[in-house]
């Protein structure tokens, strides 16, 4: 059999799960941008049918959805360069889940540690969804046969499934259909810690807002919050060797470094032997600089939301064509009359 040569393409999402946070920027948005203007064709989706694994208020569903596509435009995402959409405009997203629900097996899913790590205690309450969507991840990446996929290290785990899943239809169909898909996780601050708890990755459900930087908060609420942060009583090193078992400090050099284009190295050259009380006013005037054009863009589009629903709509049209005549190929090679 001749090995197929994928065209590259990027794709990747986020959940709008409501509110984006310097984690979401930091460790995917930013990356996004800059795949982008690499000149690799990037789909770019708000993927809400993965949102719904758990509850969601239907119009804090419907603002999440605007708000994370006006996040994706302020940070830098051009609807004329990259496509962008919402997941469920476009239902070859999950046809194809229901193929690859059929191809993984359940040892594989049993083994997905972010979903012990979200049902917790309560596994046998959680939604069906919540245990299966890696599934519907995989179908996401490969239905537009996406060659490489950004993402965060916690979601290393989940690029391997769908490398599993590739490999096992292409195996099982005699086939070489569907490209063995490579994460991108690269640069600083891939994964952006709470500002409360180095230990804890930052997330919107953390109840204290102090725990993460929100790219709505303002100026003011940025330097508050970074003032805040919790840290160490020692000085800044002089090398990254300095910072092992210091999270709370690792954490706000990494977001320095990120923020500055810059490498930890690099910050610590600069920066090394500096107390917090000084290294803490150059992160807040760092990150004002860089994140409030940001959410001052927001705030704006997200007064236009007819706009932002055409451009997801314009998006969904560009994503179908890329997707149906795969998902149509598929179901030819699984065997479905059509």
């Amino acid at each position: 059999m001749t090995e197929v040569v994928h065209t590259p393409r990027v794709f990747s999402g986020i959940q709008p799960s409501g509110g984006l946070t310097l984690g979401n920027y930091l460790g995917a948005i930013k990356r996004f941008v800059s795949m982008q203007d690499s000149g690799i064709e990037a789909i770019y989706c708000m993927v809400d049918l993965h949102a719904i694994t758990v509850w969601q208020d239907p119009s804090d569903l419907r603002h999440a959805t605007r708000e994370l596509c006006a996040g994706y435009i302020a940070a830098g995402l051009d609807p004329s360069k990259s496509t962008l959409f919402n997941q469920s405009q476009v239902s070859a997203h999950a046809e194809l889940g229901w193929v690859f629900s059929c191809v993984a097996r359940m040892g594989w899913l049993n083994r997905m540690t972010q979903f012990k790590d979200k049902a917790g205690k309560n596994r046998e309450n959680a939604s069906v969804g919540l245990f299966s969507y890696p599934t519907l991840m995989a179908a996401d990446i490969l239905v537009y046969h996406a060659t490489h996929v950004p993402v965060g290290e916690d979601q290393k785990q989940h690029i391997e499934l769908t490398r599993d899943i590739a490999a096992k239809f292409n195996h099982d169909y005699g086939v070489d259909f569907f490209p063995i898909t490579e994460p991108v996780i690269e640069g600083e601050a891939t994964r952006v810690m709470s500002l409360r708890d180095g230990s804890k990755k930052m997330s919107k459900s953390d109840p204290s807002d102090n725990s993460r930087i929100n790219m709505t908060d303002d100026a003011d609420k940025i330097a508050q919050k970074i003032r805040k942060a919790k840290t160490d009583a020692d000085g800044l090193p002089s090398e990254a060797k300095g910072l092992e078992g210091r999270p709370e400090a690792a954490n706000l050099v990494n977001i320095y470094a990120a923020l500055a284009d810059m490498s930890v190295d690099q910050v610590l050259a600069d920066v090394g032997g500096k107390q917090f009380s000084e290294f803490k006013p150059m992160l807040s005037e760092l990150a004002v600089a860089k994140l409030s054009p940001i959410s001052a863009e927001m705030a704006r589009l997200m007064q236009t939301p007819d706009e932002i629903d055409k451009i997801l709509r314009t998006g969904a049209d560009k994503a179908r064509a890329i997707a149906d005549p795969i998902l149509a190929k598929t179901l030819e090679i699984v065997g479905m009359v059509r």
